[in-house]
């Protein structure tokens, strides 16, 4: 048995980089940059308005204004702005030669004779100079970056509409025991439904990853053999879901082994997910989760999901929480690293969630996040500041 940071270590030390390929800027949310992205001209373009307004000189604030031109956002000045005269200017606008301010319209009046007066006491200069966010040439993203619905408004910012990104690795799913019949069937005595193949497809997909799924292998080697070789012919990556623990229909590890797999660990001092096996063969990795959901769904997000993004070319690092627990919380066994289900109240503390155990993956759906509880702790107690990774 491993511990968890050794599980961890040996995962990541196993993780390679997938290829690249260049795909539409629309279609690449969840996907990793593999290049900078560098900005083809400055920004703001020109001086622009940042106001409502109109554009004049500073020294002319105490002068009425003539008002010689009309500038919506898109149109190119005609005039420069001279002494005692000003241009209505709308927001996004370019800024004429000659004004170095543009003064709010809730801070003006409007003459009799139709020149504008400055009524305030004191102004903003309003102005977004040329530049001033990026100039031309700058590295606008870096390699390496999550790509989010912000970082493609970026993008199209700079003209950047065919990124190179990193390939997706192949991911195989197979789930393994006799009692299993898939969510569309009903199950009959002593059956369950295959929730697992299902949960794992789902979390792939939150990362950009399509699964693909090759069924359920039965309890016997030949089965087990016939998949797992089926899935590696165009997978990178299998993921299996039960069939790893000690008893006597688990084939996972036998198969493996005949299959020249170097298994790096069968064991885990995680709870829940200590049956949780990884077999390397060169580029070819193997997940060997347990069959209750919990288990699969836990390990899935601390070992499986770094391993994957490695591979993508993103260096995760989950977002961590630091609140107060709510409530007391202790345990009587500590010789395994625990994770906790938990939600956090409307008064922002951590509370556990009524969790029965491995195979109550229904506690998860009422969850905000995970905690953990580490080899040798025993209480929390409330008002201990917990780390919270969300889920």
């Amino acid at each position: 048995m491993v511990t968890f940071e050794e599980a961890y270590d040996i995962i990541l030390g196993a993780a390679f980089l997938a290829g690249t390929h260049r795909i539409g800027h629309l279609d690449s949310s969840g996907r990793i940059l593999a290049e900078d992205i560098i900005s083809d001209m400055a920004m703001p373009p020109f001086d622009k308005a940042a106001v409502d307004g109109y554009a004049c000189r500073k020294q002319d604030l105490d002068k009425d204004l003539k008002v010689i031109e009309i500038l919506p956002a898109g149109k190119f000045p005609e005039q420069h702005i001279r002494q005692g005269e000003c241009s209505r200017i709308m927001t996004g606008a370019m800024v004429p030669q000659g004004a170095d301010v543009v003064i709010m319209v809730e801070d003006t009046v409007v003459t009799n004779d139709g020149h504008v007066r400055f009524t305030s006491a004191k102004t903003n200069v309003n102005i977004c100079y040329q530049a001033e966010d990026l100039r031309e040439g700058d590295i606008v993203l870096k390699r390496g970056t999550f790509i989010r619905p912000q970082e493609i408004a970026v993008m199209a910012s700079v003209g950047c509409i065919s990124p190179l990104v990193y390939q997706s690795p192949g991911v195989g799913i197979i789930s393994t025991g006799d009692e299993l019949v898939e969510p569309g069937q009903k199950p009959g005595l002593s059956q369950i439904r295959n929730s697992n193949a299902s949960q794992i497809a789902a979390q792939l997909a939150g990362m950009g990853v399509t699964a693909h799924y090759l069924g359920i292998a039965r309890d016997d080697k030949d089965s087990t053999f016939s998949l797992i070789s089926r899935a590696f012919l165009d997978d990178d990556v299998v993921i299996l879901s039960g069939g790893v623990s000690m008893g006597e229909y688990d084939y996972v590890p036998e198969v493996l082994n005949e299959m020249a797999f170097e298994i790096k660990f069968k064991s885990i001092a995680i709870q829940p997910g200590r049956p949780t096996l990884f077999g390397v063969r060169g580029k070819k990795l193997l997940f060997g989760l347990p069959g209750n959901p919990v288990s699969s769904f836990v390990i899935f997000e601390i070992l499986v999901k770094p391993l994957l993004y490695k591979i993508m070319g993103y260096d995760f690092r989950p977002v961590s929480l630091k609140l107060p627990m709510g409530t007391d919380y202790s345990r009587s066994k500590s010789k395994r690293k625990t994770i906790l289900p938990v939600r956090i109240n409307d008064e922002g503390f951590v509370m556990p969630v009524d969790y029965h155990g491995s195979a109550h993956i229904h506690a998860y759906a009422y969850a905000d996040g995970i905690i953990t509880m580490n080899i040798g702790e025993t209480i929390i107690k409330k008002g201990d500041i917990v780390s919270v990774r969300p889920v």
